[in-house]
């Protein structure tokens, strides 16, 4: 209860504060000494900065916060064209003075909630969404790209509670890379599903997730495993996207290191089933942070594959920005430790205006209403937060 009650506290007192989903429960990080807002100018200072070796590191030797996914195209060498956007910062990383370790159930009733609107507008509707779709499907036969994800957009305008919205997603939808920023003029919701990064010493893994299904009564993760294996969409759009991950981790391990730990497993959530994969490799010597950043980042898993035609395929027809949405979330330590996630199933909260975002993969197998609708299932469990 003492946890809780400190939760409370911070949450009142109007202090920024970071929650990140742990083995154990949550870590809240809060009392930022330093907070650094990235632009594409001290991305590179901020990701070869050197630290002091120690003997033994503190719990708060780490910045935490974010990559949005405009910086880490710049990052690259791929440039957006002008694009609509919030004007929201392209990156923010906190240097934490406080760390809390709460409880696996987070059971913080807040006295008062706001009454927020639950009317959504999405950015691109079905005949819109069906003519993008024809256009990337002429794009794959014509060999430019082999996947692509069509992203759309749930958009409204409230006033909301960050951690009421926090708290009761984590009742209902507790995913393992589950995290919360509440800072002064914005806050992100999330229940990411999906790491991208987890760097011990040497060792590296990723854990892509490709293939979706929506859960019914009639289901169970053994019956949701045989659709997958049999589907010939989702396992090509797996095979395409643990392959592309395998190359990315392939650049900065040393050869014959990159293995797949796990392949073609079923996770279970609140409104669908995931098809994942885990894949792990060894570190080259002298591999730096910007290495390892350029190379995994963004996600392939969620962009498509080849990675840098498609991202170019994907901006030229983008006419908004993506914001937070598929880029990423996590910490580097200063031993060197990293363990970052991909940004989706959030919601970003900026000047009271609340965006969700969300992307289906086209194959050459896909069908748009099957896309268009599965975008929908991706967002439910955020968009529920509001009724």
């Amino acid at each position: 209860m003492k946890t809780i009650s400190q939760l409370s506290s911070i949450h009142y007192s109007n202090k920024p504060y970071i929650i990140q989903k742990s083995e154990k429960g949550f870590d809240l990080y809060t009392d930022f000494s330093k907070k650094i807002i990235l632009n594409k100018n001290n991305i590179y200072d901020f990701l070869n900065q050197k630290f002091k070796k120690k003997k033994k590191f503190s719990p708060t030797d780490l910045f935490i916060g974010f990559f949005g996914y405009e910086l880490l195209n710049n990052l690259i060498d791929i440039k957006l064209p002008k694009q609509k956007n919030l004007n929201f910062p392209k990156g923010i990383f906190y240097k934490p003075e406080k760390k809390i370790t709460l409880t696996n159930n987070l059971n913080f009733d807040l006295s008062t909630k706001n009454k927020v609107n639950h009317n959504f507008k999405i950015n691109i509707d079905k005949k819109s969404y069906t003519k993008i779709f024809d256009q990337f499907k002429k794009k794959i036969k014509a060999g430019e790209t082999y996947q692509i994800k069509i992203c759309t957009k749930y958009v409204n305008k409230s006033k909301i509670d960050p951690l009421d919205f926090f708290c009761r997603l984590s009742k209902t939808n507790l995913a393992p890379e589950a995290f919360m920023i509440k800072d002064e003029d914005y806050s992100i919701i999330s229940c990411s599903p999906e790491n991208l990064i987890t760097k011990k010493g040497y060792n590296i893994s990723t854990k892509p997730i490709a293939g979706t299904l929506k859960k019914n009564k009639s289901l169970n993760k053994k019956k949701a495993l045989s659709y997958f294996q049999n589907n010939i969409k989702e396992s090509k759009e797996h095979n395409m996207i643990v392959d592309m991950e395998r190359s990315d981790l392939s650049k900065i391990c040393e050869p014959g290191s990159v293995k797949i730990l796990k392949l073609k497993e079923v996770e279970e959530y609140k409104d669908l089933y995931h098809y994942v994969s885990l894949i792990g490799g060894k570190l080259k010597k002298g591999i730096k942070n910007l290495d390892i950043i350029k190379s995994m980042m963004p996600g392939g898993s969620v962009i498509g594959c080849p990675k840098i035609s498609t991202l170019q395929l994907l901006n030229n027809q983008e006419k908004e920005n993506r914001n937070i949405y598929t880029g990423s979330f996590g910490y580097i330590k200063f031993n060197g430790d990293m363990r970052f996630n991909i940004i989706i199933r959030s919601l970003l909260n900026f000047k009271n205006i609340s965006e969700i975002a969300v992307a289906s993969g086209v194959v050459i197998d896909s069908n748009a209403n099957h896309e268009f609708n599965e975008n929908y299932i991706k967002a439910k469990a955020l968009i529920d937060l509001f009724k």
